[in-house]
């Protein structure tokens, strides 16, 4: 197996529902992305080789392969393929497996990771409304098996599992955004992001011009008391229902892809690999919890490279839900001032289909900022997955 380097990793902002991204089509958005990606390395798009990308909800303007639209649409070489994977909330970072393992087969010298996800347009569960003439997902035989959760109630069930307060996940919540908050005030994000011009409405929906987002807008003040008052996602499971607003991910728009190669490409196109890509992993987990996924694609991981969570700088937990990363942090004993140190989804948000990526961006920018080795990328997935990435950060030459 080749070795395969990350030459580059960018993302958009990630807008707040009905934000600043909420009117920029699926299709303009991972395309602007893309076009700065390859701009930053002084490529054409003809070198890639193949482009995979996730996106959720695959409906409207995300349907028929967005990331091959977006391709398009931001006129690069036609001749370049581009698909599109759903692996619920880890979808692009399945897509990153999948590009990874293109190159480290040797099916591709070039291939790009990605994701994209426009909530605002696009809400979660738009395609398959309740009660709707095209049937339930996890409808048929599949309860007979299982039952079939949804993840809120998956979350809570997590909870309980733990041992997890509602007050614990309310700290853990406001550290979030208390990170994010001092990541921008430090400027730790300013090299990863891509501005993005997007259109501009009047109160009545009306197109009135175009502004250019520039920074990451689920960032918010927030107090203990604040959360403490925050109405309940499931209140008719009171007293076992412990998730907010506040405690969870934020629904939002977003973009963002990462640039693989073989070592000898990049060598060739005289481009200075960043990181190396150890290994990658999606694990199946409990569907009823759901959520569980992180611990053990943590463990699966770990036991591949021969790593030990102590070996790790830098982690990326997706915040789907407090619970999720208290749970997997409880269950490892985890040092938290390694873990998500720039804030996660419940402060920057959880743009779907783009998130993993966004991770996967977020963690080499931390480990050139801190000057650390290994880093690990893990999240939940809808339906009982988990996803699992370590990266190594490459010195640069002396």
């Amino acid at each position: 197996m080749r070795e395969v380097v990350i030459v580059d990793a960018v993302r958009s902002p990630v807008g707040k529902r009905n934000g600043g991204l909420a009117h920029k089509h699926s299709n303009e958005l991972l395309g602007d992305v893309l076009a700065r990606l390859l701009a930053r390395c002084d490529l054409t798009g003809a070198e890639v080789e193949h482009v995979v990308g996730g996106c959720v909800v695959q409906l409207g303007m995300q349907a028929a392969n967005v990331v091959r639209n977006a391709w398009l649409t931001a006129g690069l070489p036609l001749e370049v393929p581009a698909v599109t994977v759903n692996a619920q909330c880890g979808s692009s970072q399945e897509a990153h497996l999948m590009a990874q393992a293109a190159v480290a087969a040797g099916l591709a010298d070039v291939a790009i990771a990605c994701g994209v996800e426009v909530m605002s347009q696009i809400p979660l569960g738009s395609n398959m409304p309740p009660g709707g003439p095209y049937g339930n997902p996890r409808g048929g035989r599949y309860a007979e098996n299982y039952e079939p959760t949804i993840q809120f109630e998956a979350a809570d069930r997590i909870a309980e599992r733990w041992g997890l307060s509602r007050e614990a996940l309310d700290e853990f919540a406001k550290n979030s955004q208390d990170r994010a908050a001092r990541a921008w005030e430090q400027d730790r994000f300013g090299s990863q992001i891509v501005p993005i011009d997007a259109a501009v409405a009047d109160e009545n929906g009306e197109m009135v011009g175009t502004k250019t987002i520039t920074r990451d807008e689920g960032i918010r003040l927030t107090t203990l008391e604040g959360l403490a008052g925050l109405r309940l996602n499931q209140p008719d499971r009171v007293p076992s229902s412990f998730h907010t607003a506040g405690n969870s991910s934020q629904i939002s728009d977003g973009a963002s892809a990462v640039l693989l190669m073989s070592r000898e490409k990049a060598d060739l196109l005289g481009l200075r690999p960043r990181a190396r890509v150890l290994d990658s992993v999606l694990v199946g987990s409990d569907p009823v919890l759901m959520l569980t996924g992180p611990i053990p694609a943590t463990a699966k991981i770990l036991a591949r490279t021969g790593l030990s969570l102590s070996d790790i700088d830098v982690v990326e937990i997706n915040e789907a839900f407090a619970s999720v990363a208290c749970a997997w942090a409880k269950e490892y004993d985890a040092d938290m001032d390694r873990v998500n140190v720039n804030g996660g989804a419940i402060a920057l948000g959880h743009p779907l289909g783009a998130t993993g990526t966004i991770l996967i961006t977020k963690a080499l920018y931390e480990l050139e900022r801190t000057g650390g080795r290994y880093g690990l990328v893990t999240m939940c997935c809808g339906g009982g997955l988990g996803t699992g990435t370590i990266i190594e950060r490459l010195p640069e030459s002396p």
